[in-house]
């Protein structure tokens, strides 16, 4: 599989102001590619005057669960690449992507988390607890760049979206519930850690850590039984 053939879903909040640097780093794909990038609104933005070859536009209801699938809906090809519009990609993890989904098309990839430098001092903590929840917990959350085939996607109904909140992280137990493995790229996603200094550090990593696990403790009990 190459990534010339790949549906990158970029769904856009109300106020998104950083797709922009998302679609100059996206640019890095190879020139004349069948690469689908698909940016979905929930609202009114101006297109970003980059990749627009390569751009599709298109709206839906607000939700990020309820825009991610809308756009998986479109996807031309068959593996699909959720990013966070606040998301930043390198060279690196492009090539790494690229070899892990050759390695195994079957799995659900994910990349490191590590947070750019927009935030408070502590997020070095957030990085760790992000690798720990993810290479030994096996959970994934959707800022490290959910890639899987279409079909996959599709077989696990999507991003739950009646869900208040965690529609990622719910596509994770789901997928494993389904017996798809996951797989680590091996490299690093950037996102923005903006949140954290405009909510507060502390009260915001609480908040995320007893939300998640508060979630989590239900579908471990569907995963043994299902064992």
């Amino acid at each position: 599989m190459s990534l010339k053939n790949l549906s990158i879903i970029i769904p856009l909040g109300p106020h998104e102001d950083q797709v922009s640097m998302l679609l100059e780093d996206l640019a890095l794909l190879e020139q004349g590619s069948e690469v689908d990038i698909i940016l979905v609104s929930c609202g009114d933005h101006s297109l970003p005057p980059v990749c627009e070859g390569q751009l599709r536009w298109i709206t839906s209801a607000q939700g990020r669960a309820i825009q991610q699938n809308a756009g998986a809906k479109v996807a031309r090809h068959d593996m699909l690449w959720f990013l966070h519009a606040d998301s930043r990609v390198t060279q690196q993890g492009l090539d790494a992507l690229e070899h892990s989904v050759k390695a195994a098309p079957d799995a659900l990839h994910y990349f490191h988390l590590k947070f750019r430098q927009d935030g408070p001092w502590g997020m070095w903590l957030n990085e760790w607890g992000a690798r720990f929840r993810s290479q030994i917990l096996k959970v994934p959350f959707g800022d490290q760049g959910f890639c899987l085939s279409k079909k996959n996607f599709e077989q696990i109904g999507g991003f739950p979206e009646q869900v208040p909140y965690g529609e990622d992280h719910l596509l994770v137990w789901h997928a494993r519930q389904a017996g798809i493995k996951l797989r680590c790229v091996g490299t690093a996603l950037l996102t923005s850690a903006r949140k954290y200094r405009q909510q507060g550090w502390g009260l915001l990593t609480l908040k995320y850590q007893v939300l998640w696990l508060k979630q989590a403790l239900p579908e471990v009990c569907k995963l043994i039984r299902g064992k």
